[in-house]
């Protein structure tokens, strides 16, 4: 077992992103009003994605301070994670420079390591004092993390099979784990799948010692397959996971 720090956050919340769901928050207002409820359920740390006026997932630096402005006053001194994924904005370059204009920091970003431009983005936002969690969807994404020597350099990972199987998503989180291990990686590690297969990778991860991340962009579900009704029910869900399975 790779046990962490219990001072190291065990339960993070992802509170939007590209899922439909009736309580997907999109607003400044929406999104700090999830924050607040999924804090109060258990969630250490909350991981968001900033939207427009016409509802498209957005860099624009406007937007961004002003929903991070919101979630820091319902949640004052959380940490507040970002999203950099290109299905917000595909084009490196084009991301960069969006990013590169962000008036209000967030305490970090997901930066999804199989992605092009990812370790010039993460260079970037390392030398604006933002911290850096890997995100790893893919074995290939977790060699290349490896590779790239950017680890020393991060502040932990994510393991993020993107598998709707059950088995297969609890297969894939090992094998990108055995990854980071056979290359001495010890950085702390989150994991979560998607969908109902989000609950299984999770359990495997308490087992193991790992933190866990849940939410709406993760999974519109609980662990029965019945529709949560928002953040909150999903923190309070996992929470009581932890409870269960963390020795």
């Amino acid at each position: 077992m790779n046990a962490q720090s219990s001072s190291v956050p065990r339960l993070h919340v992802a509170l939007n992103g590209g899922r439909d769901h009736p309580a997907a928050p999109r607003t400044p207002e929406t999104i700090a009003a999830e924050a607040g409820a999924a804090v109060a359920a258990g969630a250490e740390v909350v991981h968001l994605h900033p939207f427009d006026d016409a509802g498209r997932q957005t860099f624009d630096a406007a937007v961004t301070a002003e929903t991070i402005r919101a979630v820091r006053r319902a949640c004052p001194g959380v940490p507040i994670s970002l999203s950099t994924a290109a299905e917000i904005e595909p084009d490196p370059e084009r991301r960069s420079a969006q990013i590169a204009e962000w008036t209000e920091l967030p305490d970090l970003v997901s930066a999804n390591q199989g992605e092009t431009g990812i370790v010039a983005l993460c260079e970037l936002l390392l030398g604006r004092g933002v911290r850096i969690e890997a995100g790893l969807l893919e074995l290939d994404d977790a060699s290349a993390f490896v590779d790239s020597g950017l680890a020393a350099s991060c502040h932990r990972v994510l393991i993020e099979p993107g598998d709707s199987d059950p088995d297969a998503a609890i297969a894939h989180a090992a094998a990108i784990e055995q990854v980071l291990t056979e290359a001495r990686i010890a950085l702390p590690q989150v994991h979560h799948g998607d969908g109902i297969a989000s609950w299984v990778v999770n359990a495997r991860a308490i087992r193991r010692g790992h933190a866990v991340r849940t939410g709406l962009e993760d999974t519109p579900v609980l662990i029965d397959g019945s529709q949560a009704t928002g953040n909150a029910e999903l923190v309070a869900e996992a929470a009581g996971l932890i409870a269960e399975l963390h020795t």
